[in-house]
């Protein structure tokens, strides 16, 4: 018969229980390896990154804004009265000269208003020319009074001439001559009235002329002001250039002041740019401007500057000193750059997605595999159109993804391939 051999099953407990260590250990083992691995790293197609270098060197601080060309010089021309547009005779685009009809308006009222002023300044050249007549009749009237009372006295002198040589003599009575002296005496006096009379008429007189030519110039200068109004309903265009706008139709009725029409010298433009306002407290006048028409780049710099804030904007015009490419023209969009300063010797690289002056964000740099790319703490400095200052956190050489990457914000490293 078989004899059971004990040490054999204790053998087989031992070898269990080496196979059941042995795979715990290897379990445990396996788990703190892929616990210190963490999640995966996450792909990235690099054709899909904006990948910059971290450079040295001067570095140039630029603001940029959008706007427009306009005229230097233009004109708006406006309604002098109400009226209505009875007939366009020029349309945008076309060559003006200072005195080109552009449109003429009909009213009824400023025809009437100029009638009426002439009909005014004929009767008061008529009104004059009777005060004239007038005056002129009672002076002939003052003079002849004058000239009888200079007669009476000459008579009366002679007389008493006369009455002086019979007193002397007796022939006359004492009383008589006496009578003859008081009468020359009268007579006198008579003479030097009248010519103080003659002497006032004469200042009197100017002085009624003046009021009525005064009136008369009142009605000329009214009759001035309604023709101006009259020779307004034809609208000239008052400058040479081009018709720029017109901004009424036939028929229409417009009041006084209404604008009408813009006309402008196309041959000499400004660009006039929308400064963001957080970036225009940086600019200054006489900084130097690059003007981007999308044919062509032209130099300019600033010669104005607006000093209100318009829907988050504020307006500075350029003056362009370069040539014009062709096809430039008024309302044309334009892109500036204006040219704040320059920095020296300073570490610079493209400017990252959301990145802010005086700031500092986190990027990721390239290793040396150039394919794992780990998050690496950035202070930022100045900031440009499209290169920001790095303060610290790089070194020159260095390559850093630019591109918005906020959905690996949870990653300190991806994989670039």
């Amino acid at each position: 018969m078989d004899i059971a051999n004990p040490m054999l099953k204790i053998r087989k407990r031992r070898r269990l229980r080496l196979i059941l260590g042995a795979a715990v250990m290897a379990g445990t083992t396996l788990v703190l390896l892929l616990w210190q691995l963490g999640p995966a790293l996450p792909r990235v197609d690099r054709s899909s990154l904006w990948i910059d270098t971290v450079q040295r060197g001067d570095m140039l601080i630029e603001v940029r804004a959008t706007g427009t060309l306009v005229p230097r010089e233009s004109r708006w021309l406006a309604a002098a009265t109400a009226g209505q547009v009875e007939k366009i005779l020029v349309w945008p685009g076309a060559r003006v000269e200072p005195g080109t009809v552009l449109l003429r308006l009909s009213s009824p009222q400023v025809e009437d208003n100029l009638r009426n002023a002439q009909a005014q300044v004929a009767a008061a050249l008529a009104e004059v020319a009777a005060k004239r007549a007038q005056l002129q009749s009672q002076s002939l009237d003052q003079q002849s009074a004058l000239a009888q009372a200079r007669s009476d006295y000459a008579s009366a002198k002679v007389k008493a001439d006369a009455d002086v040589i019979a007193a002397r003599e007796q022939v006359i009575p004492r009383i008589q001559f006496k009578q003859g002296q008081i009468a020359l005496k009268q007579l006198q006096q008579r003479v030097r009235i009248e010519q103080q009379r003659v002497a006032a008429f004469a200042g009197n007189m100017q002085a009624q002329l003046d009021a009525v030519r005064a009136r008369l110039q009142q009605q000329r200068s009214n009759l001035q002001l309604r023709q101006r109004q009259s020779d307004a309903l034809e609208v000239k265009a008052g400058i040479r250039g081009v018709l720029q706008e017109v901004a009424v139709q036939e028929g229409a009725q417009v009041a006084a002041g209404a604008s009408l029409a813009r006309v402008a010298r196309p041959d000499v433009l400004i660009a006039r740019l929308q400064v963001p306002e957080v970036q225009a407290k940086d600019v200054a006048m006489g900084m130097l401007v690059s003007v981007d028409t999308h044919n062509g780049k032209v130099a300019g710099k600033v010669s104005r500057i607006d000093p209100a804030v318009r829907d988050g904007s504020v307006q500075v015009d350029v003056t362009l000193t370069g040539k014009l490419p062709p096809g430039a023209r008024p309302d044309l969009s334009v892109d500036g750059r204006i040219r704040i300063s320059l920095l020296r010797n300073v570490l610079f690289v493209g400017r990252p997605a959301l990145a802010k002056a005086d700031n500092d964000i986190s990027l990721f740099r390239l290793g040396t595999s150039d394919s794992i790319a780990t998050r690496v703490p950035v202070r930022i400095g100045a900031t440009s159109v499209d290169r920001v200052q790095i303060l610290r956190g790089l070194k020159a050489g260095d390559q850093v993804i630019l591109s918005d990457t906020s959905q690996w914000d949870k990653y300190d490293q991806i994989r670039v391939r």
